[in-house]
């Protein structure tokens, strides 16, 4: 997900988020962990969709 993107996700101007990059360092960590946390939940279950998909195939 491009800052475009996030921005637009936020209903946010993309200015805006730059502008807390710049001025509010700790308010952009927090989002920006946010996302990071959101991609690793999403990346976990499909690594575990898979690990079970490979399951299955071995068991028959």
């Amino acid at each position: 997900m491009t800052q475009r993107d996030k921005a637009i996700y936020l209903d946010l101007d993309p200015k805006t988020l730059r502008n807390w990059r710049k001025n509010k360092p700790n308010l952009y960590k927090i989002i920006m962990l946010g996302f990071a946390f959101e991609e690793a939940v999403k990346k976990s279950k499909e690594n575990y969709e898979e690990l079970e998909r490979l399951k299955k195939e071995m068991e028959q």
